[in-house]
């Protein structure tokens, strides 16, 4: 199991089994997958092989592999049956996401993913090794940019190569290049929040489904049970779950870049606030701050070079005025209503005990 699911006490085992077994039988596929168009490309140009190997040890990491497990675990949950049919959809989401941390490790200057260092440093120390002329900072990240969009081509083909396609085939490729589409305008609509001023909490909710909910979650699962052939009505249903469950999750998310530490969350404590990012839970804490406490966070709200003092300040105002606790009331309310939707869904027993485990595992959620 990846290490980075290991909270101290499963909320389900029968989850954390589930996403095990699944972990394992992804990371080999898409193993044997990139291996094959490594060579493939190899042939044709042998320094292609720098490129090739560089997304294939970035893959192959580790990672959750949540999004991938959600389409198949709703598939299975809808009564489908073919690997042939989903795990190619699965490795697409993977290779999708892959993608899109690439860019986002560009966009917020991360220096670490995974464990290791970001691609684009990587990319930029061999640059420097190398001693090729130019700016390498800029190199490197002209290539990590590259081996992004290689891994999006990839997502595509893997998509495409479906078989045997199911008769709600249209419905899933429009499904797949909404959610491809709205991670990116959210991903647009997240960077530009802190420019725009008076975003009421209803607005910065769509940007968080828009950037993560949708595309983490929702989407996966409409294509698992899509696939599947399911009906609209429990399409819908698992939808809301979906919905719910997403938009929980970023909450938590916003909640552990601010209050985690970097032992468990990976990032250090207040993370979020030094990138600048400007979330319900920032919204709130500036609605209810008063003008000292006001300034407090603002001097450290995108700002690369606040001390560890700044930022502790900065997060006793987050708590003093209530919006750490009222973020995680949002959370729960959000928990809440995927257990009212997911127990008024029909699904077989490996669809149903893994999203019921999923909701236990958020509530436990420490990373």
């Amino acid at each position: 199991m990846s290490q980075s699911l290991q909270p101290s006490a499963a909320p389900t085992e029968t989850f954390f089994a589930g996403l095990a077994e699944f972990q394992t039988e992804l990371a080999e596929a898409l193993g044997a997958w990139l291996g094959d168009h490594g060579r493939a490309a190899s042939a044709e140009a042998s320094d292609s092989e720098e490129l090739t190997s560089r997304l294939s040890e970035f893959v192959l990491r580790g990672g959750k592999r949540l999004r991938p497990a959600l389409v198949h675990h709703a598939y299975a949950g809808c009564g489908g049956e073919m690997r042939s049919q989903v795990l190619p959809v699965a490795m697409s989401l993977e290779l999708f996401h892959t993608y899109l941390l690439i860019h986002d490790d560009i966009m917020d200057r991360a220096e670490t993913r995974r464990g290791a260092r970001a691609v684009h440093l990587l990319f930029r120390d061999e640059h420097l090794e190398r001693g090729w002329s130019g700016d390498a900072e800029r190199g490197g990240e002209a290539v990590a940019i590259l081996l992004g969009d290689l891994a999006h081509s990839y997502a595509v083909e893997l998509f495409l190569s479906v078989d045997p396609r199911p008769d709600s085939w249209d419905e899933v490729t429009a499904c797949f290049s909404k959610m491809c589409q709205e991670v990116v305008v959210g991903q647009y609509l997240e960077m530009t929040a802190p420019y725009r001023s008076g975003l009421s909490e209803d607005e910065l909710l769509r940007v968080l489904r828009m950037k993560s909910g949708r595309y983490s979650v929702e989407r996966p699962i409409q294509l698992g049970a899509l696939l599947a052939g399911a009906g609209s009505e429990t399409i819908s249903k698992l939808r809301s779950f979906g919905l719910a469950v997403g938009e929980a999750f970023q909450l938590k998310d916003d909640l552990l870049g601010v209050f985690g530490d970097l032992e468990t969350v990976g990032k250090p404590v207040g993370s979020d606030l030094v990138e600048g990012k400007f979330t319900v839970l920032i919204h709130h804490t500036l609605e209810a701050a008063d003008d000292a406490e006001r300034r407090a966070v603002n001097a450290v709200l995108g700002n690369s070079d606040a001390g560890a003092e700044e930022l502790a300040a900065a997060c006793r105002v987050i708590e003093g005025v209530g919006a750490r606790s009222r973020v995680e009331e949002m959370v729960e309310t959000r928990m809440e209503a995927a257990r009212h939707f997911l127990s008024d869904v029909d699904l077989r027993p490996e669809g149903a005990n893994f999203f019921a485990g999923l909701v236990g595992y958020l509530k436990e959620r420490r990373h």
